[in-house]
């Protein structure tokens, strides 16, 4: 049975890669098992889950096998990949954020299902599922609120990820009058916190954050 098993996870993980043949059974296919931690769901069932499609999913599972040949990446490999689309700041607090909202099961590591799933929503997700993302993004104790500290972590670690030598050059305190700003829209009842209705409808009045969510719908 187990055997069954994993010849079924080989054939699932082949199928996304666009590389299964039915005339090819060699040596290099066992050897490759040996070396491969964990295998994705079967092509089918990520067409179901996901709005990609499936040449789309190929492409992302090729790109995600090739960095992370394992299966699966733990949160330092997962800082080192998005630290290289940042050099000239510190990407790590930012990457730890996003990686905590990816790693769904919270068990340390994130998956192909996991990636695909969180940038399936981020990418072709309605308003709602984006904004809802989001909204778990900035809620970094996950207690259904977000609080000015929560929101001054995440904006200092934006600031930090864009460098210090961006222009025009950014004041320190820069992430403390976003944050305020950030309140004084979204924070309808002035209770001190921001609820995911309180942010959802302040977010869907904005022309500009609407227009930003809409330029990720063309993406890959």
């Amino acid at each position: 049975m187990k055997a069954k098993n994993r010849d079924q996870s080989f054939s699932d993980s082949r199928e996304l890669d666009g590389s299964y043949d039915q005339l090819t059974d060699s040596v290099e296919d066992d050897f490759e098992l040996s070396t491969v931690c964990y295998r994705p769901e079967g092509l089918d069932k990520l067409l179901e889950q996901t709005k990609f499609t499936k040449k789309e999913l190929q492409i992302l599972y090729r790109g995600f096998k090739n960095e992370c040949p394992s299966g699966v990446v733990n949160e330092e490999a997962f800082k080192l990949i998005y630290s290289q689309f940042f050099p000239q700041g510190d990407s790590s607090t930012y990457a730890h954020f996003l990686f905590e909202a990816f790693d769904t099961n919270k068990n340390g590591s994130v998956s192909f299902e996991d990636f695909v799933m969180g940038l399936s929503i981020i990418l072709r997700g309605s308003i709602n599922d984006r904004l809802n993302w989001a909204f778990n993004l900035y809620d970094l104790n996950k207690d259904g609120c977000i609080t000015k500290e929560e929101m001054l972590d995440i904006m200092k670690s934006i600031y930090d990820m864009m460098g210090k030598w961006t222009y025009p050059c950014m004041q320190d305190n820069a992430p403390k009058e976003h944050v305020e700003n950030f309140f004084q829209k979204m924070d309808r009842n002035n209770d001190g916190v921001v609820t995911i209705d309180e942010f959802i409808e302040s977010c869907q009045k904005d022309e500009n954050i609407m227009q930003s969510m809409q330029l990720f719908d063309n993406v890959i």
